[in-house]
């Protein structure tokens, strides 16, 4: 059995670099299905000053190539905007696990509905994180989720 949380933490101290390098706190990372970490990453647009760089094509670039993403989950702190939830689709990544939802809400309804599993965990640090970044700086929330 997974533990989600566990995973959940590669994540969180993602965001947690992605921050202190003045970019947006979203972490991801990419484990097989036995739990083995494949790769991590966090957003980095502001830092690369790449709109492409989002913490889960991070993680997944991180992973590196494989032969088939079937037997993969993703974790990220954040519920995956469009993009992200395109991959995740794309490459039939099985299993999504959310560290929250809350602050913001993408494309993890439309994964369920296409038969991705989804774990939200309701992660009280992601949820202030994400919070406290948003009040901060909405300018650049904005332009991270293309308002």
């Amino acid at each position: 059995m997974i533990d989600a949380s566990a995973l959940l933490a590669v994540a969180v101290g993602e965001a947690r670099l992605g921050r202190a390098e003045g970019g947006i706190p979203i972490g991801a990372a990419l484990f097989d299905s036995a739990g083995t970490l494949l790769g991590s990453g966090h957003n980095r647009r502001v830092q690369d000053d790449d709109p492409s760089t989002h913490a889960e094509t991070a993680a997944f670039r991180a992973a590196g190539r494989r032969p088939t993403y079937r037997d993969t989950i993703m974790v990220t702190t954040l519920s995956p905007c469009w993009y992200c939830s395109g991959l995740v689709r794309q490459f039939r990544i099985p299993h999504v696990i959310v560290g929250e939802a809350r602050t913001f809400s993408g494309g993890h309804d439309w994964l369920a509905e296409h038969g991705v599993e989804i774990t939200i965990v309701d992660d009280e640090e992601c949820v202030r994180m994400m919070s406290e970044f948003v009040e901060a700086h909405p300018d650049l929330w904005n332009e991270d989720i293309g308002d």
